[in-house]
């Protein structure tokens, strides 16, 4: 038996932003002095930053040019990466069990198999949440993966092709989008769709006009981002509008047919291309976690020490798990920022594990909130409860905060000197491509 199978064994399960961000710190210090062995596993071979999703689904961002290899970023970490999907759990004899791995053909390449741990951090994230809607299953695309981003951004270029070739022939070619849910997601998403409307003309599919594409973002609440706070929701409709972008509040989606929507009050609005973007839920295997506690949303049920309630040697911590917050009737939001910060917290608490010590309390800290109207605008506030005061932001001074978040969560991977060189070669990509991706 060599000495790493003697380390204590961290694993950690999904590579989102908050699991690699853990996954990488641990691998710099404990992992790099052999302290610990840590493996992370996760169903895709490459990581992108999810906030960036809406991009990719536009074609504003290049996915390639923004991938994270997940192997090479673990052997440039000093951490181990098992490629698979979490199936089970094995909590008495202290066992992660990964589906099995299929080709294109459906034909195994490795058989199902088993990981075992001395900790273990389950953080996999979250998926849209239809509420069981009739028909948005069947009819909506979501946009909780890369792959399905691509998807989108492949049928969002075969309807324009069609509508520009109906355009041409004098027929109706109009080009309905209509976007559920009035989120950040959905809101940020509406704004880039415009610019792709602006765009695609000039690389010549010139028949459809701009004044040809519809975008409507619904929202069952009375005003669209209702988790934040007011000012913010009356300042992106105000954005929104100006962008020509029909806002719908106050209006509960029933049914989704392929060709419209139709609304509790009984009103229809058609659409060709339909996107699910309201609420959030927990992956549905959590529940079948070998007794684990979960709620209604299917996330994990954790202390505020990010601890599993019924099993010590597991955390979970990002949008899959339900973590209280001292003397507030609300768990943390499913945010980017707590993720970044309970990952922080998990750090210290591991190493202090692996000392024979307790985990400590994670606290939520609202930095602010901050969203962007892609190229236009972008609207915010800043600083949050730090300070128990509110600053606001808009414009371009906004649009660089928002920018910067993505930046700090590439230098938490990988470091301030090689994330100025992708900087720099995001600069030189954007002047020898296209400012909007075309295939």
């Amino acid at each position: 038996m060599n000495k790493r199978s003697e380390l204590h064994h961290v694993v950690i399960v999904g590579g989102g932003a908050g699991g690699l961000e853990l996954a990488t710190s641990l691998g710099n210090s404990v992992g790099r002095k052999e302290q610990a062995r840590v493996t992370l596993i996760d169903a895709s071979l490459t990581h992108v930053w999810k906030p960036l999703l809406h991009e990719v689904a536009a074609g504003s961002l290049d996915s390639s040019s923004n991938e994270v290899n997940y192997r090479v970023h673990a052997k440039r970490h000093h951490f181990e990466f098992q490629l698979g999907r979490m199936q089970g759990l094995n909590r008495e004899e202290k066992q992660v069990v990964v589906e099995p791995l299929f080709d294109e053909s459906g034909v195994v390449v490795v058989e199902s198999r088993t990981i075992t741990y001395d900790t273990l951090v389950i953080a996999v994230g979250s998926t849209a949440n239809d509420f069981g809607t009739p028909g948005a299953a069947e009819n909506c695309i979501f946009l909780d993966s890369l792959e399905q981003a691509r998807k989108f951004h492949r049928h969002l270029l075969n309807s324009y092709l069609k509508a520009e070739y109906d355009a041409e022939k004098k027929q109706k070619h109009s080009l309905d989008i209509a976007i559920i849910g009035a989120g950040a997601t959905g809101v940020e998403l509406a704004a880039e769709l415009h610019l792709a409307s602006q765009e695609l003309p000039v690389y010549g599919l010139s028949h459809l006009k701009e004044k040809d594409v519809h975008i409507s973002v619904i929202e069952a609440a009375d005003r669209i981002l209702p988790a934040l706070p007011e000012h913010l929701s009356s300042a992106a409709t105000r954005e929104l509008k100006q962008l020509n972008i029909n806002v719908l509040a106050g209006q509960r989606v029933v049914n989704i047919s392929p060709s419209d929507i139709e609304f509790a009050n009984g009103e229809r609005l058609a659409a060709t291309i339909k996107v699910w973007a309201a609420g959030i839920k927990a992956p549905e295997f959590l529940t079948r976690l070998d007794g684990l506690e979960t709620n209604r949303i299917n996330q994990l049920v954790v202390r505020q020490d990010l601890q599993t309630t019924y099993d010590r040697n597991i955390f979970a911590f990002g949008d899959c798990a339900s973590c209280p917050q001292p003397g507030k009737e609300h768990p943390v939001p499913p945010r980017a920022q707590a993720a970044h910060q309970q990952a922080a917290t998990l750090v210290k608490s591991i190493k202090l594990r692996l000392i024979n010590k307790q985990a400590i309390p994670y606290v939520y800290q609202d930095r602010g909130s901050l969203i962007s109207f892609s190229r236009y605008s972008a609207v915010g506030n800043l600083m949050g409860n730090l300070t128990g005061k509110n600053l606001m932001v808009e414009g371009r001074i906004a649009r660089l905060f928002y920018i910067s978040l993505y930046r700090m969560h590439q230098i938490a991977l990988h470091g301030f000197f090689r994330t100025s060189l992708i900087w720099l070669g995001d600069k030189i990509n954007k002047a020898l491509h296209p400012r909007l991706k075309l295939h």
